[in-house]
């Protein structure tokens, strides 16, 4: 446990941030998931645009890394256009 008032408030902002992370990155999750479940190309081409920008907001705050981001956003890319 922290001994330090310092740490002890280390400890309190990682435990927020950790949450605050897990929470977008779940969302994220959600959206490629329903991204890929999606047979209409109409409506995959909508979602596009809001699936890219949640993983690059993951890699900029380096939730994600951005080569991970650059790899998910080429596979949907690829399966949208398969439709």
């Amino acid at each position: 446990m922290a001994n330090h008032a310092s740490a002890e408030k280390r400890a309190r902002q990682s435990e927020k941030r950790r949450l605050h992370n897990k929470y977008y990155a779940r969302t994220t999750r959600n959206a490629i998931k329903a991204i890929r479940n999606t047979t209409d190309k109409e409506a995959a081409t909508a979602l596009l645009p809001k699936v890219f920008s949640m993983l690059d907001k993951l890699a900029k705050i380096n939730v994600i890394h951005a080569n991970k981001a650059s790899n998910l956003k080429s596979g949907i890319s690829s399966h949208v256009n398969k439709l």
